[in-house]
C-alpha cells in the first residue's frame, strides 16, 4: 500500500459533517460503530456503549477522530445489510471501477475479557479503483494527545482512556505529517482486496498475540448469528421487513452481557440545530427498555425479556427507582460538558453523563410491571425473586403516586402532576392485581385495588379538561401531550371512547405541523429547556397505533407508510425529524422510535386482519 502524506491529509482536511441519516450502525451487542455513506467510522465507544469514544468525528470533524476507507472519483453509492444481519455492504461506483466495502463486528467469545474486534474489507468488483485509508484514533473523547506506535510488520497501536487498540492490515500504512494519524493510498484491480482488523482490549498485554489473518469465515459466522436470532421471531403482518429491521436494531442496542438496553448509540446529537438540546442517551432507560421488550415479547423474542427481568433484579429492590442506569445497574454520573469538542455541525455542548439521573419519574413503575405482565401472558414464568421485586414496585406506587414528578419527558421544570405519570401508576397496580391472581404473587389485593381506583378518580377529576373534551398533559392545564394517547393501548379506556376521541382531536389541532406531531407544545414553558425541537418520531407512531385501535385502520396504515420515509435507506431512525428541512435530528439510532414502529405495525396488522375477518400470525 503506497503512502502519500499529502493525499491522506487532504482527504482528512476535506471531511465535513454528514447528515445523521447517512450513518449505518454495526455492532456486537456490547458496542456500536456508526459508518458513514463515505466509508468513515465516525463514532465508536469501546468496550461498552457508554465507554469513552475512540472515534468521535461525529461530534467534532477535526478533533474527534475517524477511520476512513474511501475510494476516489465516486459517482454513486449503494448500501445494504446482508440479509437479516448487522453486516454492512457499501458499494461505490467510481469513474474507473467499483469497490465494495464490508463492515462488521463479530460477536465476541464468551467471557468479558476477550478482545473486541471490528473488520473492514475493501474489494474491487470491476476496473481499477484508488482508495484512501485514514486511521485517526482519538481515545477518551480526544481529551489527550494520542500516540501511535508500530505493531508488528504492518500494524499500529494506540492507548488511552485505560484501554488499548491495534489496527492490523495486510498492507503497510505510514504516519502522516499530522500527529496521531497514519494512512495510505491503495490501488486495487478487479478481484483484489485489502482487509483491516481493529482489535481492542483493556491493556496492550492482552493484544500482544494479535496477528493479521484474513478470514471470510468470521463474516459468514456473523451473518449466520444474526439470521439465527431473527428466526426466533415470527411476524408476517404489516410491513414485516421494516418490523424485523426495527427488532434487529433494538437487539443491536441490547447488552449481551447484562440484558440492559441503551436508549441510543450516541450522545449529544442535537434535537435542534439552533438550541442546546443535546443529551447523552447511552444508558438504560427503564421506560424505553420496558416498552421495547413488550414489542420483543409479542413477536416471540422472549429471551430478551428474561434477560431484562434478570437485570432488573439488580436495580428493582431499591425503595425508589431511578429513571435510568448504566449497563451494570449502577447510577449514571452527572453530566459534564466536553468543551474541547465543538459538537455536531458546531452545535454544542457535547455532554457525557446525564443529570436527569435523580429525577422522580413515576411512569417507569407501570412500564416495568406491564413488561412482566406481557411476559407472563405469552407463557413466561416469574421466579420468586421476580415476584417479590414486582410486588415491591406496587408498594412503592402506593406510596409515591400522589407526588408530582418530572414526567416521561424528563422535564427540567419544577415537578408537576402529569397525567401520563398517573396513568402508568394505575397500570402498575391494575397489572399487579392480575399477576397476583395468575401467578400466586403475594400482594395486598385490597390495597392495590383501592389505590388503583383512587388514581382513576384523580385522573378524571384533574387530568381531563371538560371544556376541551380532552385529557391534558398535566393536572389543571389545557396543553396537549402525545403520551396520553397511550391510555387506549394500556386499556384505561377504549380507543373509541368519546374522551379519547376528543383527546386525539385536541392533540392534532395543537401539536400537528405538516401532518406530523410534536410530543408537546414546543418551548421552555413546558419542559424547562431553551430552544425549539422537531417532531418526535415515536409519538407519531403512537398516533398510528391509536388510529388502528380506534377503528381507523386505513388512516393508520397511510400514516405509518409516511413515517417509514423518515427512516434512512437502511431502515434506521433517529429521535426526531425536521419535516421542513427533510433531515433526521437527535441521537441515533433511537430505541424508542424503533419500538414505536414495531408496536404500531402490530396494532395496524391486527386491525386490518380484523376488518378482513382473519387472524394475524405473530
Amino acid at each position: 500500500m503506497p503512502s502519500s502524506n499529502a493525499a491522506v491529509l487532504d482527504r482528512l482536511n476535506s471531511c465535513d459533517y454528514e447528515p445523521i441519516a447517512h450513518y449505518a450502525a454495526i455492532g456486537d451487542c456490547g458496542s456500536i460503530a456508526l459508518v458513514s455513506r463515505l466509508g468513515s467510522i465516525d463514532w465508536l465507544c469501546w468496550p461498552d456503549f457508554s465507554s469513552p469514544s475512540l472515534f468521535a468525528a461525529l461530534l467534532d470533524r477535526r478533533r474527534g477522530g475517524r477511520f476512513m476507507i474511501v475510494p476516489r472519483q465516486i459517482e454513486r453509492i449503494e448500501r445494504r445489510y446482508v440479509g437479516r444481519s448487522a453486516v454492512l455492504e457499501t458499494t461505490f461506483q467510481c469513474a474507473g471501477g467499483a469497490l465494495q466495502l464490508t463492515d462488521f463486528m463479530p460477536m465476541p467469545a464468551p467471557g468479558g475479557d476477550a478482545p473486541r474486534r471490528l473488520h473492514r474489507r475493501a474489494e474491487c468488483l470491476s476496473g481499477n479503483v484508488r482508495v484512501d485509508v485514514v486511521f485517526q484514533p482519538r481515545p477518551d473523547y480526544a481529551r489527550g494527545s494520542p500516540r501511535i506506535a508500530r505493531f508488528g510488520d504492518t500494524g499500529w497501536s494506540t492507548e488511552g482512556g485505560g484501554c488499548a487498540t491495534v489496527l492490523l492490515t495486510g498492507g503497510a500504512l505510514e504516519p502522516a505529517e499530522a500527529e496521531g494519524v497514519v494512512g495510505g493510498v491503495c490501488d486495487l484491480s478487479v478481484g483484489q482486496q485489502q482487509q483491516f482488523v481493529l482489535a481492542h482490549a483493556a491493556d496492550m498485554a492482552m493484544l500482544r498475540d494479535e496477528r493479521f489473518e484474513p478470514n471470510r469465515r468470521g463474516e459468514e459466522d456473523t451473518v449466520a448469528w444474526w439470521e439465527d436470532w431473527c428466526r426466533q421471531g415470527d411476524f408476517r403482518g404489516f410491513h414485516p421487513d421494516a418490523v424485523m429491521r426495527g427488532c434487529l436494531t433494538l437487539k443491536l442496542l441490547t447488552s449481551a452481557a447484562t440484558g440492559a438496553v441503551i436508549a441510543a448509540a450516541t450522545t449529544s446529537l442535537p434535537e435542534s440545530l439552533s438550541a442546546p438540546r443535546n443529551w447523552d442517551y447511552r444508558y438504560c432507560w427503564l421506560r424505553d427498555t420496558s416498552l421495547l421488550l413488550q414489542s420483543f415479547v409479542d413477536i416471540g423474542f422472549e429471551r430478551e425479556s428474561e434477560g431484562f427481568l434478570g437485570w432488573l433484579l439488580h436495580v428493582g429492590r431499591k425503595p425508589r427507582l431511578q429513571p435510568f442506569y448504566d449497563l451494570h445497574g449502577k447510577p449514571v454520573p452527572d453530566e459534564i460538558e466536553l468543551s474541547h469538542l465543538e459538537g455536531y455541525r458546531g452545535v454544542g455542548p457535547v455532554r457525557i453523563g446525564n443529570s436527569a439521573n435523580n429525577q422522580l419519574q413515576l411512569d417507569i413503575y407501570g412500564e416495568i410491571v406491564q413488561t412482566a405482565h406481557r411476559f407472563v401472558a405469552r407463557g413466561g414464568q416469574l421466579n420468586d425473586d421476580e415476584k417479590a421485586m414486582l410486588a415491591g414496585l406496587g408498594q412503592a406506587v402506593c406510596q409515591l403516586w400522589r407526588q408530582p414528578d418530572q414526567s416521561i419527558w424528563e422535564s427540567r421544570q419544577a415537578p408537576r402532576h402529569y397525567t401520563y405519570s398517573k396513568l402508568m401508576c394505575w397500570v402498575a397496580l391494575d397489572r399487579l392485581v392480575t399477576l397476583g391472581r395468575q401467578t400466586g404473587m403475594k400482594i395486598d389485593e385490597a390495597q392495590f385495588t383501592g389505590e388503583r381506583e383512587r388514581i382513576r378518580r384523580d385522573i378524571e377529576a384533574h387530568g381531563f379538561n371538560a371544556q376541551l373534551g380532552s385529557y391534558v398533559g398535566y393536572f389543571g392545564g389545557d396543553e396537549p401531550d402525545a403520551s396520553v394517547l397511550l391510555m387506549a393501548r394500556y386499556g384505561y379506556l377504549p380507543a373509541n371512547d368519546p374522551r379519547m376521541l376528543g383527546t386525539y382531536r385536541h392533540i392534532m389541532s395543537r401539536l400537528a405541523v405538516d401532518g406530523v406531531i410534536y410530543r408537546y407544545p414546543p418551548g421552555r414553558h413546558y419542559d424547562g429547556v431553551a430552544g425549539s425541537e422537531s417532531p418526535f418520531l415515536v409519538c407519531n407512531f403512537w398516533v398510528a397505533d391509536y388510529l388502528a385501535r380506534s377503528g381507523q385502520a386505513e388512516q393508520a396504515a397511510k400514516l405509518f407508510e409516511r413515517l417509514l420515509g423518515f427512516g434512512n435507506d437502511l431502515g434506521l431512525y433517529s429521535e426526531q425529524f425536521d419535516t421542513r428541512a427533510g433531515e433526521a435530528l437527535g441521537n441515533f439510532p433511537q430505541a424508542y422510535t424503533h419500538s414505536g414502529l414495531v408496536t404500531a405495525a402490530m396494532a395496524i396488522a391486527k386491525a386490518l386482519a380484523g376488518k378482513r375477518g382473519k387472524q394475524i400470525p405473530t
